[in-house]
């Protein structure tokens, strides 16, 4: 795979705790522009990505979404697979009308068995509110070099149903494979999973995902960060985190207002259906998220949730600000994101679930 081909790299990221509508500015992103490549970089099924097409609603947990805008999708090597969850969401793309044979895995991509479903299950599920799908101890196996890779797994398996083909979709470049599909090149979109605090080294450790979710992993893909055009980053004008995390305690559902938000915003998980503890935007948290990131274009979603609910609060310096209305809210944020963010060029405030104006 050489990086020559590569013309730019447009990234979408979280900013937050996952859940910031990534899925739309994605979407957005293959309405508009012209890619030849939609890449995952990291994660799991663990991830849920919604996806609004003419007005309908689909949902994915690995496979990229350049699948419904009929682009080659590839599932990169840093990425964690069940073979079993793989299938069963190429058979509902299939059975939606979308084309699966556009999909590539990693042949480096570390294979997720029932066994690490189990482990995770009767320990991080528990312990610390993962959403059980293996991702902890596959990646546990991968960094102890014990992991197996999906083309040994499958040679050792002859795992093959109707809906995955290994021979269609592994991709296995150093093989002198010269489809012209099988090679990245021209521009590319790369779609993160989760968010930044989720992020196993700024996140609030041990309560973190097993991946690396900054855009900067997305090189893991295969070209030099010199590549990358854009960051894309996505928020929510409230802050939401599913899980176990003392800095979102159980506490936080009982507060109304709180409550009210997360009912309005239908809070639920699109992977696991759990809710989602609810509060107010952290501006300093969200400034941190966007440097570090190197965010150009940043996207902050629900707007129309505090409208409905009639209150705008954030939340700065370790106290909550608040504000008599909607507009109020945006222009203080525009002007703490401007004068504290050299990056940031593009501030959008969207209302709505299915696009975004003006990106």
């Amino acid at each position: 795979m050489s990086s020559k081909i590569i013309d730019s790299v447009d990234i979408v990221c979280g900013l937050a705790w996952g859940d910031e509508a990534k899925g739309k500015i994605v979407s957005e992103l293959l309405a508009k522009k012209k890619y030849d490549w939609v890449c995952r970089w990291s994660g799991g099924s663990n991830a849920g990505h919604t996806i609004y097409i003419n007005g309908k609603k689909y949902t994915t947990h690995i496979i990229p979404a350049g699948v419904f805008y009929g682009i080659p999708s590839y599932i990169g090597p840093d990425c964690y697979v069940n073979l079993e969850d793989l299938d069963e969401e190429m058979g509902y793309l299939q059975e939606n009308g979308f084309n699966t044979d556009l999909i590539r895995v990693s042949n480096n991509v570390i294979i997720i068995t029932n066994q690490h479903k189990q482990e995770d299950l009767l320990k991080y599920k528990k312990q610390q509110g993962s959403t059980g799908k293996g991702i902890a101890p596959c990646a546990k196996d991968k960094y102890g070099r014990t992991g197996v890779r999906i083309n040994d797994f499958i040679i050792k398996n002859g795992f093959r149903t109707k809906y995955f083909n290994p021979f269609k979709h592994i991709w296995c470049p150093e093989k002198n494979d010269t489809r012209e599909i099988d090679v990245l090149k021209g521009n590319i979109l790369c779609e993160g999973a989760q968010g930044f605090w989720l992020d196993i080294n700024q996140g609030n450790y041990p309560y973190v995902t097993s991946s690396t979710t900054l855009p900067y992993s997305a090189c893991s893909l295969g070209f030099p960060p010199q590549k990358i055009r854009h960051i894309y980053g996505a928020a929510k004008i409230y802050d939401t985190r599913v899980g176990t995390d003392p800095s979102f305690p159980d506490e936080m559902k009982n507060d109304e207002v709180l409550a009210k938000i997360g009912e309005v915003g239908k809070e639920f998980g699109s992977t696991t259906g759990r809710s989602r503890k609810v509060w107010w935007l952290n501006i300093n948290k969200l400034v941190e998220s966007i440097n570090i990131s190197g965010c150009t274009h940043i996207v902050i979603s629900k707007t129309d949730v505090l409208d409905i609910v009639g209150v705008f609060k954030l939340y700065l310096d370790n106290k909550v600000e608040e504000f008599e209305t909607l507009d109020d809210m945006k222009i203080y944020i525009s002007e703490c994101l401007n004068s504290q963010c050299d990056l940031l060029q593009t501030i959008i405030f969207s209302d709505s679930p299915e696009c975004v104006e003006g990106i």
